[in-house]
């Protein structure tokens, strides 16, 4: 079917997605909209975005499978590489020095290329310094997109999405090829992964606390307020004197009393005071 959105329409879509998502739409993205939905509401037999928004306003399932269409994308391996570099070259072995288990997250993994590139990199720091960690390091990966998660756990990748941002090197070392073509990531990265649906706009505490959080590319989406928060709340997530890493695109205001900016010449991070 041709799906239309009138500007009407439009306006109360943008309203429902972010009371549920945090998510907000620009102006002049209704075709995203119609893209993204139009399969689903084929299948829901739903004529019009407004049908859709009844139905949704009675149905939390549909509601969170409406959210799961609008937030799914493809992600890439080792995405900017600055984060992973500082990553490799400084908290790596700062988490060395402490002597104990540590634990990450991955905030809005997608499909998991995010996550499962930081095993990458905590399995090559300790085939390069072996015994310098302490066993029992965690990465806790979240999502609010059920069917990215799904994805994600599965660790299963068509060679398109290998290819974006994967070496041969590591593509050779941490993953095996399967009958369909596609790559699996072997069982030592994947097991340090654990997968866990969160939406963002709720509260983090069944998360436990960590020594670094990767929230990157994900708060640009969100309002001014709604950003503040989140940022607060992962304050009361980190361990005392640990890190954030934000997308280069976004920023830290208004909250010195929580975090210091730390240069790492190229890239900025943030310590937990």
């Amino acid at each position: 079917m041709a799906l239309t959105i009138s500007a009407d329409e439009y306006k109360k879509f943008r309203h429902m997605l972010e009371d549920s998502s945090g998510i907000m739409l620009g102006e002049g993205k209704e075709y995203l909209v119609t893209s993204r939905l139009r399969r689903m509401m084929e299948r829901e037999s739903l004529a019009s975005v407004s049908d859709l928004l009844t139905a949704v306003s009675r149905n939390r399932s549909l509601q969170e499978s409406v959210v799961d269409a609008m937030t799914t994308n493809e992600t890439l391996w080792f995405r900017d590489d600055h984060p992973y570099r500082i990553f490799r070259e400084k908290l790596l072995p700062e988490l060395a020095e402490r002597r104990r288990p540590f634990k990450v997250w991955s905030a809005a993994c997608s499909t998991g290329q995010e996550p499962y590139s930081l095993s990458i990199e905590i399995e090559e720091y300790k085939r390069k310094n072996p015994g310098a960690l302490s066993p029992g390091e965690r990465i806790v990966a979240t999502d609010i997109s059920p069917s990215a998660l799904e994805s994600a756990r599965q660790g299963k990748y068509q060679q398109l999405a290998i290819r974006r941002g994967m070496t041969d090197q590591y593509l050779k070392t941490y993953f095996s090829q399967q009958p369909d073509e596609s790559w699996a990531i072997n069982s030592q990265v994947k097991s340090r992964v654990d997968f866990r649906p969160q939406n963002l706009q709720q509260s983090f505490s069944l998360l436990g606390k960590f020594d670094v959080i990767f929230c990157r590319n994900v708060l640009i989406y969100f309002s001014a307020d709604l950003k503040l928060d989140i940022l607060k709340r992962m304050h009361a997530s980190l361990n005392p004197g640990g890190y954030l890493m934000l997308g280069a695109s976004e920023a830290m205001n208004n909250l010195q009393d929580c975090y210091e900016m730390v240069q790492c010449h190229p890239g900025i991070i943030y310590r937990a005071k």
